[in-house]
């Protein structure tokens, strides 16, 4: 049931930030909607994926052990950014306003070399990817046990890959979805709680080994 549980969580968080809004997901759809070699596309962005959360749980977050006051604080900060994140969401979901700005009209061309330069950009040259699943997973899976962490990232990559390769493929009938501001009310309110309630698991889990 634990192993269940890990590999939930880290499906959730991950899924939980890679499908809020960004750039990186509008110019997914758009390589799909113009089929811009999406399969390169998301793959560069999936490879991101799998390094940086690699990092996140392998390295900060093996690092900082929850015992320690080190573990402690990048705990207590995941926890508190997964707030302002969920808050984040809850309000759009109310504001009801989100949506991708991306269109079928949209059908310029481009080379393989310069729709994978684009991808590498969007994925490794944006500052908030390295928070998101550098420090923000280094801070969630610090209480995890060693033997945890690899269902973890299975969680947390098999969210991303599903994400990434079906924005592309299937991006004709996503983008009628993701374009309607009621589609974003359902997606940022189920964001806005999960990351309430990991959020919350995490202040738990930090009390239990301090208190």
């Amino acid at each position: 049931m634990e192993l269940l549980s890990t590999f939930f969580m880290g499906a959730v968080i991950s899924g939980g930030l890679i499908v809020a809004i960004g750039s990186q997901n509008a110019f997914l759809l758009k390589t799909g909607l113009t089929r811009n070699h999406p399969f390169a596309a998301a793959t560069v962005c999936f490879v991101g994926d799998i390094l940086l959360i690699g990092a996140g749980v392998f390295g900060v977050g093996a690092l900082f052990a929850l015992e320690s006051i080190w573990g402690l604080l990048l705990s207590v900060a995941g926890s508190l950014f997964l707030l302002w994140y969920g808050t984040n969401a809850l309000k759009a979901a109310r504001v009801g306003d989100s949506k991708l700005s991306v269109t079928d009209d949209d059908t310029a061309k481009t080379s393989l070399k310069a729709t994978l330069g684009m991808a590498f950009a969007m994925t490794f040259l944006n500052p908030h990817v390295y928070i998101d699943t550098v420090v923000l997973v280094g801070g969630v899976t610090a209480s995890l046990e060693d033997s945890l962490r690899p269902w973890f990232v299975s969680g947390a990559l098999l969210a991303s890959a599903t994400w990434f390769y079906s924005l592309v493929f299937v991006a004709k009938k996503l983008s009628g979805v993701l374009n309607k501001p009621k589609a974003w009310r359902v997606i940022n309110t189920l964001i806005g709680l999960l990351m309430y309630l990991i959020a919350a698991k995490l202040l738990y889990d930090a009390a239990q080994a301090w208190l």
